[in-house]
């Protein structure tokens, strides 16, 4: 009657969800202030001042025209804008013929792996990643393939990443900063990625896109740097998305940019418009094009978000959990106090606590903690985490 690929993926959906639906009906049980929903990236704070600005401008203006269609693409001044703005970061000549606006960067994705992927073609991914790479890959005929990481640093593996690089292989998608561990991969790290494709590319006469998904990349701590995947790849195509950046994530707007390096460069970006319609986006949300486009050199208080980083982080290394500090993002990702973190994360709902486990990321053995929440909330949790390091530790 229905999809049995579909069903059977049920099983494998994201924890994150699930974990935030089994906060709902905590919440509605115990009272939303004796719950620790740590499980969804869902940026608490409100956007920029200059996106609700810009938002009263086109909402109250007399101005004729702004929800009908435009090019597929999206609006030409956003996407001139956008590419220049990105032209500024890594010296690459950009105009508005190398970005197309997308639903989001979950969109976006969908939008490149359909304009690029044959049946069976295979795109890597590094461990710990985010899961619905899987289903994206899935969607458009390729098969996934993990490379794991080195657990000290939770950086990629560059041996078992070369190893898994075949004629089949497509893609490459990194996620830096990354979901869920707040690593950045260094320009050093990167550049070694980038030989590795290289050579790789000449084994097999092949071209291996990397494809950049950065929706935390404005979300950084001291001093650390993004380096910019233009400067660094030849067949670069970065996935962005405002949800996080500005904390527009129910809003769904972001974009695709190619690298001017890339051969075929402008039957590349008439695929993707192709895809942007074809896959039923049609264009992205028309208002929201023209907001971030008043905003993009806007900020969220990135304090606010390292606050949370450094008062969890110390307080749960103190307890006694394993941690790499994040340079990024705004995820923990502890190790667990048992092997199996699936087990670890069941026992934490016991005191509340709505934790993700690293099987939901591709690294058994650890957790994600979501610290874009309230921050007397994450205070009030932290008797809830001594309590549950006491019931392992006295086992």
């Amino acid at each position: 009657m229905f999809s049995k690929k579909i069903i059977n993926n049920l099983d494998k959906a994201s924890w994150i969800r699930a974990m935030f639906e089994e906060g709902e009906k905590l919440s509605k049980k115990y009272g939303a202030d004796k719950v620790y929903d740590f499980s969804l990236g869902n940026p608490y704070a409100e956007p920029p001042v200059e996106v609700m600005e810009s938002l009263k401008k086109y909402i109250l203006n007399s101005e004729k025209g702004i929800h009908r269609y435009m090019n597929n693409a999206g609006y030409p001044k956003v996407r001139e804008k956008i590419a220049k703005f990105l032209q500024k970061q890594s010296n690459i000549e950009l105009s508005a013929n190398n970005v197309v606006m997308t639903v989001g960067a979950a969109g976006g994705l969908n939008v490149v792996l359909k304009a690029i992927l044959n049946n069976e073609e295979e795109v890597i991914v590094f461990a710990p990643y985010f899961v619905e790479y899987n289903f994206y890959v899935d969607n458009h005929g390729g098969r996934t393939v993990v490379v794991s990481p080195d657990k000290s640093n939770f950086e990629p593996n560059l041996s078992d990443f070369q190893n898994s690089i075949t004629k089949n292989t497509k893609a490459l998608i990194i996620n830096n900063p990354n979901n869920p561990t707040g690593v950045v991969y260094s320009e050093e790290k990167l550049k070694y990625i980038a030989e590795i494709i290289e050579k790789k590319e000449k084994e097999y006469g092949t071209t291996i896109f990397v494809i950049s998904d950065q929706p935390y990349g404005e979300i950084v701590y001291d001093g650390t740097k993004v380096p910019s995947m233009f400067s660094i790849f030849n067949n670069a195509i970065i996935v962005n998305s405002f949800s996080k950046s500005l904390g527009l994530a129910g809003e769904r707007i972001g974009y695709i940019a190619a690298s001017s390096k890339i051969k075929d460069i402008n039957l590349l970006m008439s695929a993707l418009s192709f895809c942007n319609r074809t896959l039923g986006f049609v264009n992205a949300p028309g208002l929201f094009q023209k907001v971030v486009c008043d905003s993009l050199g806007a900020k969220i208080d990135i304090e606010e978000y390292k606050k949370r980083r450094d008062f969890l982080y110390e307080n749960l290394t103190r307890i006694g959990f394993e941690c790499v500090k994040p340079q990024g993002a705004f995820y923990l990702f502890p190790k667990a106090l048992i092997d199996d973190d699936v087990e670890f994360v069941k026992r934490a709902l016991k005191y509340n606590l709505l934790l993700v486990p690293g099987s939901g990321f591709g690294c058994p053995g650890y957790f994600r903690i979501s610290y874009c929440v309230q921050f007397d909330m994450i205070e009030n949790s932290i008797s809830a985490f001594e309590k549950l390091a006491e019931e392992f530790n006295g086992n």
